[in-house]
């Protein structure tokens, strides 16, 4: 089972998954909270750890939300009843948030990015993102940025143990 990280905010939260390289590849404008609808095999795959969110992405069809690409590992145990690794999942949110959601990125050409999949109160919850995507020069500003911070704190560090 997935331990959660020590520094944690929310210690009811178990973060399972998370798209890392999303914060690299996207300006990440508004983040949400949806909930899952999920299969029973999938829940005890996600409880031991075993999603990836490296490629996936959410759609708006037909007035729902769908989380496309969305990993999770086949439970073992599960036979003949498993799921299907890559099977499309649907996100729950309000009526009206789907609907603001679908204005932005029909007008704006953003994207739906799902950022990290968690349990909260034992409940899976997926954190999703609209974002709008990052040119290369931007991406090379981006590590400039994190370089530039970086080095800024080990000058301080260094200045601290003086």
């Amino acid at each position: 089972m997935a331990k959660p990280p020590k520094n944690q905010k929310n210690p009811a939260e178990l973060v399972v998954a998370q798209n890392r390289a999303a914060s690299y590849n996207y300006h990440l404008l508004e983040k949400l909270e949806a909930g899952m609808v999920l299969l029973g095999t999938e829940v005890k795959s996600l409880r031991d750890g075993k999603a990836n969110l490296r490629d996936s992405y959410a759609v708006i069809r037909g007035g729902e939300v769908w989380l496309i690409n969305f990993h999770i590992s086949e439970y073992l145990p599960g036979g003949p009843w498993n799921h299907g690794p890559l099977r499309t999942r649907k996100l729950l949110l309000r009526k009206e948030e789907i609907e603001k959601l679908a204005r932005k990125t029909d007008s704006k050409g953003l994207t739906l990015v799902p950022l990290r999949i968690y349990f909260r109160d034992g409940v899976a919850k997926c954190e999703i993102a609209l974002a709008q995507g990052k040119k290369k020069w931007d991406r090379r500003q981006t590590e400039r940025d994190k370089e530039a911070k970086r080095e800024v704190g080990e000058a301080m560090r260094q200045f601290r143990h003086r």
